[in-house]
């Protein structure tokens, strides 16, 4: 009896280790996102924003270093609240560089300027959505199943989804400094399901958020979920976090 208690005990750290290593290294991440109503379809900005600020929709970091090499990171932050026709998004950076040569959205990579980056799946497929958008709020808008894949929207669609900047929306070469500034954005729900009119309300999507500058003095890559690649990837779909959006 005495030996068989002594193997159990002999065996109870081995088991503590197996199940250390099968839980999972990376944290989801989850928010839960605030419905707010205006009372007209397409409200000012100010007045997104102000009602932003009236319903205390919380802020969070962007600021998951998932890489060593690139070590700088900039103070980033965003809040996201919908509407039963747009999701809200506002972003606020602190910076040393700014960017922002790219001035219209046909032909442009914001990624290469001072850039903040929205990515979410809308339904129970593979396909995910890629918003990029630099500091003055030009960028792309893309769909697909994997980074290659990609199917990029013209300005009859890019057009539709509402910014501003309090950079303004004149491009300029890279500034040396300490910079502030915000994007506010608009994205029509009807943008994510083929034009259709579908409800926000109750449903989970998977989405992450992101701030990069691969042109910039400094290189970097935040996200908001963590991801686990080896290199910076942000076209990485498994490493996600939730949205829940109230009902």
């Amino acid at each position: 009896m005495v030996r068989i208690l002594y193997l159990m005990l002999l065996l109870i750290p081995c088991s503590l280790e197996i199940m250390a290593q099968e839980e999972p290294l990376i944290k989801e991440q989850m928010i839960t996102v605030k419905k707010i109503s205006f009372p007209c379809l397409l409200p000012p900005m100010i007045l997104v924003q102000k009602m932003m600020d009236s319903m205390a929709v919380p802020y969070h970091k962007i600021d998951q270093q998932n890489w060593d090499e690139y070590p700088y990171a900039p103070l980033v932050s965003f809040r996201i609240a919908y509407s039963k026709d747009e999701i809200f998004l506002q972003y606020i950076v602190r910076e040393r560089y700014i960017r922002a040569l790219y001035t219209v959205d046909e032909g442009s990579a914001p990624y290469k300027d001072s850039c903040v980056e929205f990515f979410i799946i809308p339904s129970d497929d593979s396909i995910y959505y890629n918003l990029e958008l630099n500091c003055i709020g030009v960028g792309t808008f893309a769909y697909g199943a994997q980074r290659r894949e990609r199917t990029r929207f013209d300005k009859s669609v890019t057009s539709k989804i509402r910014r501003v900047s309090t950079l303004g929306s004149e491009g300029f070469e890279t500034k040396e400094g300490d910079f502030n500034w915000s994007i506010t954005i608009a994205i029509p729900v009807e943008l994510l399901y083929s034009g259709k009119k579908e409800s926000l309300a109750g449903r989970e999507l998977k989405a992450n958020f992101y701030k990069c500058g691969d042109e910039l003095p400094q290189k970097h890559y935040l996200s908001w979920s963590p991801i686990g690649t080896e290199k910076p990837d942000f076209h990485s779909p498994e490493f996600f976090g939730t949205l829940l959006f109230e009902r």
